[in-house]
């Protein structure tokens, strides 16, 4: 069997790796988990005059409170005034108080991501000189602290919950029906159930602080949580709730009713309805977090989130699934081993659980990282590494517990088909050892009898009620000895106690494996972390000559197409009264050069009810236009707006203003 499938495997594997190799060369810009893309005043600019607003570029849509966004002056006193606005796109803005004086000041952000996680940092800028600051520059610590611990070890135990509550039903209905019936593996799922309600509540009471003040003191905040209640988190949140008190329902009757269903066609129609609401039960509750994670944002989040479901429930599968099938092994009592028959079925499942991961896998990395290079440059790849590692690791065990499995089949075949002559020894043995018994319980009698006789003589009482406790506990001490007995010999077996070790092992595997994929869920993705450096790397513009007299402007746009965001650069040089030269540059978040359709620009001098005046500008080559002779007719604070097609039907007009003359 093992022969049979390992060239399968090793198709499989080589068929993904095209596919992603495919995939990832032609990956083409999303993002999740927003990161800063641009700013005006930019980081370290120094402006020659006080601006009278405060814009930041995100890599997508954030959601900001009345303080997500905070200038604060030298003496570290806010300067803002009102609440930041959303001025375009994902763009958004606060205003300025008039008359700033001259220093450095520092703008701190703290905003949520709409993959739900919260975003936070800080930078400055100067007017006039740069000066002393009593503001770190630090930034608020979002999603840090205590409370950010406590956060992710509840992330942690609500998607353990998950996989023991979904892996460990499904094992029991589609592997070892008779384990319905096993105390160990009913508190096995019970407790799944307990954690993940456990977890979400406390998740729930955590979000607000979490995402804002990071205090302890404020978790109980009765306000804070009406916020949370408002938030596409919160709902996902209440949502599983809901579907736990469902799953409650789903448990008691698979651990009461359906094992005390006697009739094969009843209970056969049982495990159908069984089977469909637990499937039906467990795609909700993973659908919970595809609608507040990653896969609700970025490239292509109608077949993300699908893909992300499927991906849960493999995962619950399997991981589920190798932790029941541990604990019906050391766990079942001797006269209810779990049968090689359910573990062979277990090992099919594990399989197909492994194929679904594989491909539902290989989309989503290409989908978060978007270029080979993510894998090493950003630690969402890293951490993918050690995820596609571990994975590889636990393939590598499973295939022995394969072995193992087929091993322990072999051994139940040969010994449910005994050789001629073999059936009238069993039978010659099992007399004996039941004589032997008869012979040890005549025995034991007479010592109790006699034991008995001995108190009716001391006390002159019947020995009824004392005879019958001495009765029962003999009768108890019989079964814990043959119970021992019949563990012993379920223990002697190699092959048993092979598989045992082997699935320890890949549970072992699993735990750490868990823990990494809890860190992946809560890490910047490698497209935008690699979208907001190509951002930060390039020079900012501050709408302010530099020294050369040049101007350099970068303006983050997303036409909402597929392939729809990059940065447009502009070159203006001399950047003064008359003719200059002006290049523009369009290249995607990674960097690379853009080839997009169409660009247009145009500059209005507001103040003066100038313009706008349109500039043609030629294509040079892939992501560059060029225009010589651009008339700039007075010095003055220029709006100049950048029109960017990238498909015939997605286009988007950004601008910025900057000081010309």
């Amino acid at each position: 069997m093992t022969r049979t499938i390992a060239p399968r495997l090793r198709t499989l594997v080589l068929l993904c790796l095209a596919v992603l190799g495919a995939l990832l060369a032609g990956a083409g810009p999303a993002s999740a988990h927003a990161a800063l893309t641009g700013s005006d005043p930019a980081q370290g600019v120094v402006a020659d005059k006080a601006p009278t607003q405060v814009s930041l570029t995100f890599s997508e849509k954030v959601a900001m409170s009345d303080d997500s966004l905070r200038v604060l002056d030298p003496k570290g006193k806010p300067v803002q005034t009102g609440s930041p606005a959303n001025i375009s796109g994902t763009t958004y803005a606060v205003k300025l108080k008039s008359g700033l004086a001259k220093g450095t000041y520092t703008v701190t952000y703290q905003v949520v991501s709409a993959d739900s996680h919260p975003v936070a940092g800080a930078y400055t800028f100067s007017i006039g000189a740069p000066s002393q600051t009593v503001v770190s520059g630090t930034g608020p610590a979002a999603g840090g602290g205590v409370v950010g611990g406590l956060y992710a070890f509840g992330r942690y135990a609500s998607y353990a919950g998950f996989i023991v509550l979904a892996g460990g039903a499904a094992f029991v209905l589609a592997c070892w029906q008779r384990g319905a019936g096993v105390r160990a593996l009913q508190r096995l799922v019970v407790g799944g159930w307990v954690t993940l309600t456990a977890a979400t509540l406390w998740l729930l009471l955590l979000r607000g602080s979490y995402t804002s003040s990071g205090r302890f003191a404020d978790v109980f905040d009765l306000d804070l949580l009406g916020q949370v209640l408002q938030t596409k988190t919160g709902a996902a949140l209440v949502s599983r709730l809901l579907l736990l008190a469902a799953a409650a329902l789903f448990v008691a009757v698979l651990f009461g009713t359906y094992t005390r269903r006697e009739d094969d066609t009843e209970k056969r129609d049982l495990t159908f309805g069984l089977t469909v609401g637990g499937v039906v039960v467990a795609a909700g509750l993973a659908t919970s977090w595809a609608m507040a994670e990653h896969a609700s944002t970025g490239l292509q989040p109608g077949l993300a989130m699908p893909v992300d479901v499927v991906h849960l429930l493999a995962v619950a599968a399997w991981l589920g699934g190798l932790t029941a099938l541990l604990v019906a092994l050391y766990r079942a009592p001797a006269d209810s081993p779990v049968e090689s028959a359910a573990v062979q079925r277990f090992s099919q499942v594990a399989f197909g659980s492994v194929l679904a991961l594989v491909t539902t896998g290989v989309y989503q990395s290409w989908r978060q990282l978007g270029s080979w290079s993510a894998f090493t440059e950003t630690r969402y790849g890293q951490l993918l590494l050690v995820k596609i590692g571990l994975v590889a690791v636990l393939v590598g065990i499973a295939a022995v517990s394969r072995r193992w499995t087929g091993r322990l089949t072999d051994t139940a075949a040969r010994a449910g088909k005994p050789k001629k002559g073999q059936a009238e020894k069993a039978e010659a043995r099992k007399a004996q050892a039941q004589q032997a018994g008869a012979e040890k319980e005549r025995v034991a009698a007479s010592k109790t009898t006699g034991k008995g006789s001995e108190s009716k003589g001391s006390d002159g009482n019947g020995s009824g009620a004392g005879d019958s406790r001495r009765a029962a506990q003999l009768a108890r001490q019989r079964a814990a000895v043959d119970a021992a007995r019949q563990k012993r010999v379920r223990d002697a077996d190699p092959n048993r106690f092979g598989l045992r070790r082997s699935v320890l092992a890949e549970a072992g595997v699993a735990i750490v494996l868990l823990a990494v994929t809890t860190a992946l869920t809560q890490t910047e993705p490698g497209r935008t972390e690699q979208e907001a450096k190509a951002a930060t790397s390039r020079p900012a513009g501050s709408g302010t000559s530099a020294a050369s007299g040049a101007l350099t402007l970068d303006m983050p746009f997303d036409t909402g197409g597929t392939d729809g965001k990059g940065v447009v650069s502009i070159d203006l040089d001399p950047a003064r009264v008359g003719g200059n030269e002006m290049h523009v540059y369009v290249q995607r978040p990674n960097g690379r050069a853009f080839d997009v359709p169409e660009v247009k620009l145009a500059f209005t001098l507001e103040t003066k009810k100038i313009g706008p005046l349109p500039v043609n500008p030629d294509h040079i080559t892939t992501g560059h236009w060029s225009a010589n002779g651009v008339q700039i007719p007075m010095a003055g604070d220029w709006k100049i707006a950048v029109t960017v097609r990238t498909s015939d039907i997605d286009q988007v007009t950004v601008s910025k203003n900057a000081q010309i003359g």
